[in-house]
């Protein structure tokens, strides 16, 4: 285990009817220790592993869920193969009692295969189950999801959208890192990916410092707590977080929210055209569009479009939904070949 000594803050006073507009805006990560205890689903949880999978069943809607399957030879760890060129992991179509079957089948093993099965819209494969296990976040509108694994760990990532974790069977422990440790990170590919983020390419349990020298300056900076069933977590958008499940069956319930509208879409979507459209150009233009990018995008002044009449400034005003299709469509026909 990684040695980090500063532990992520705990916010005191958070109820899951009620969580005070401080943690939901927090820059920093913030724990919230017994917020979901209330919760029937953390109660079974409490009492036995089989309770926790038989009242999760009680919500299932028949419908398939897409499950990673690794082999014992992976130890739960979720990333690539030995040469990049795919993943250590296939993917699987199960209804919800072959899952959680297969990993009380697992649990009697001392290195078991590895079933995970990751961001799962509650709504539509639980359908009920937020009646009773639920976060009061109606101002941000939040998605909510379910995750379902025996021990795993998960490289470390961002997430655009701010998230609240909630542990409700099992224990996780979380290891964070501010958004400012990208290069320290060494992270892998944008575009093959596990599950559609980037993901860290540094083995936790055993750091190859000889090839990722820079990742003892990551720790210095890094962030960890263990959750217990009832716990919940805060994660700020764009903070790096790797994931390790503990126990023999684990749940999670996560909300992901925005502070700007879903239509506007992602900004990995930007980051990616960026590369297709600027970073070969040669130095001196990049600079030009650098420019134009502060200008436009990431400093915009009002003083600088009050020349135009506002009726024809176009995507230079506010952008609602309306505007945001208008302008997804002609980037549609303009990333045509």
């Amino acid at each position: 285990m990684l040695e980090i000594n500063t532990q992520i803050k705990e916010f005191v006073g958070a109820r899951a009817d009620a969580i005070p507009d401080a943690v939901l805006t927090s820059t920093q990560p913030l724990v919230m220790r017994g917020l979901t205890s209330d919760w029937p689903m953390v109660a079974a949880a409490k009492d036995s592993a089989v309770n926790a999978a038989a009242y999760l069943q009680s919500f299932d809607s028949g419908k398939p869920l897409t499950a990673m399957a690794g082999d014992a030879d992976i130890d739960g760890r979720i990333f690539y193969n030995s040469d990049m060129t795919g993943f250590n992991f296939r993917h699987q179509r199960m209804n919800l009692p072959e899952v959680i079957q297969t990993l009380i089948g697992y649990s009697n093993q001392e290195i078991p295969p590895t079933l995970y099965v990751g961001s799962t819209n509650v709504d539509n494969w639980l359908p009920g189950f937020r009646s009773d296990n639920d976060l009061a976040l109606h101002g941000q509108d939040p998605i909510a999801s379910v995750w379902i694994c025996n021990r795993s760990r998960i490289a470390a990532h961002y997430d655009f959208p701010t998230n609240i974790a909630c542990c409700v069977a099992g224990r996780r422990r979380f290891t964070l890192f501010p958004p400012d440790q990208l290069k320290n990170l060494y992270v892998g590919p944008i575009d093959l990916t596990p599950a559609g983020q980037p993901i860290s390419l540094v083995d936790f349990s055993a750091p190859d410092y000889a090839r990722f020298p820079k990742f003892h300056q990551a720790l210095k900076s890094a962030q960890v707590i263990e959750l217990e069933p009832g716990d919940a977590l805060l994660i700020p958008s764009m903070w790096w977080h790797h994931v390790e499940s503990l126990e023999n069956l684990n749940v999670l319930v996560n909300y992901w929210w925005r502070s700007t509208p879903y239509y506007l879409g992602g900004p990995l979507n930007v980051l990616q055209h960026g590369i297709l459209g600027l970073r070969d150009l040669p130095a001196e233009q990049r600079q030009v569009w650098q420019q134009l990018f502060e200008h436009y995008v990431f400093n915009p002044q009002t003083e600088d479009i009050a020349h135009i009449p506002e009726h024809a400034r176009g995507v230079l005003n506010g952008i609602d939904e309306h505007t945001a299709a208008q302008l997804r469509d002609l980037l549609a026909s303009k990333l045509q070949p």
